[in-house]
């Protein structure tokens, strides 16, 4: 009932900048946390962020604290992450994920986008 898509996601060489953005759509009564998973070649899927509906963020990973923003804009039900300086590091496809009290049935329910690809090489 619920959909989130993911765009901003490509080709940048490093110590260059994207903003990825998640928009969701569908049957949604309340969007709670929102946030940002990356997955790189070979590792284990992590968590890079979090914003509440009340606008607090969490940035999970140690590396990208200094660099990556996450952000939303409640009129448009969409979840930003602004990527600065990136790193080859950084190279992963990145999800986003949203707590979704949806109308059918007023619980709250987790969705996930289907990802998007960045690519941080020279």
């Amino acid at each position: 009932q619920v959909q989130l898509v993911e765009s901003g996601g490509g080709l940048v060489q490093p110590g260059g900048s994207l903003r990825l953005s998640c928009v969701a759509s569908g049957s949604i009564s309340l969007i709670h946390t929102m946030g940002w998973y990356r997955r790189a070649p070979g590792k284990e899927r992590e968590l890079v962020a979090t914003i509440s509906r009340a606008g607090r963020t969490n940035s999970v990973v140690d590396s990208v604290k200094d660099r990556f923003t996450i952000s939303r804009d409640y009129d448009k039900d969409t979840v930003y992450l602004q990527m600065n300086s990136l790193k080859s590091e950084d190279t992963a496809v990145y999800y986003c994920t949203a707590d979704v009290k949806i109308r059918l049935d007023y619980k709250t329910y987790t969705y996930w986008g289907q990802g998007t690809q960045v690519t941080v090489s020279s």
